[in-house]
């Protein structure tokens, strides 16, 4: 049996701080989540945007020049390995080089191997390390990936 399509990744605003939320504290341990009054500053910031899926995951980014950085990225244990994350990922690229970042940054945490493959195959390279980085004292990786500018795809 073929898994059904799921929905695709929308645009969401402070006013989906609670959706947002719901589905952070369902995928990060209890003092990691991001409670909806953070999540709703986060996106109050210029250049911020928020990616939900309805099936179970969110994304938050923001955009500054030409840069991008992704904040946090959520997939609800239940939806996990389903695409949902790496189709967030994709939306995510596209809409910070349609704000005309050209390249996109992370941190992962060292030990998070999922993760980490997710955004390798996303495209993103490691590029430094931060030393007990989380309050629990692991480290970040620094992951970034070159994005294409919008209409360069066409100009080829």
């Amino acid at each position: 049996m073929s898994r059904p399509l799921l929905p695709c990744p929308v645009e969401a605003g402070p006013l989906h701080s609670d959706a947002l939320a719901a589905i952070h504290a369902a995928a990060f341990r209890a003092g990691e989540a991001w409670n909806a009054a953070v999540l709703a500053g986060q996106l109050a910031q210029p250049g911020s945007f928020a990616l939900l899926d309805p099936a179970g995951g969110m994304l938050l980014a923001r955009v500054a020049a030409d840069e991008a950085e992704i904040l946090t990225l959520a997939v609800a244990p239940p939806a996990r390995r389903s695409g949902i994350g790496l189709a967030l990922v994709a939306v995510a690229m596209r809409r910070a080089a349609a704000a005309g970042a050209t390249v996109m940054f992370l941190e992962v945490a060292s030990s998070n191997t999922p993760a980490r493959a997710l955004y390798a195959r996303a495209g993103f390279v490691r590029v430094g390390r931060r030393a007990r980085y989380y309050p629990n004292g692991g480290d970040a990786l620094v992951l970034r990936a070159a994005l294409i500018p919008r209409g360069a795809a066409a100009s080829g």
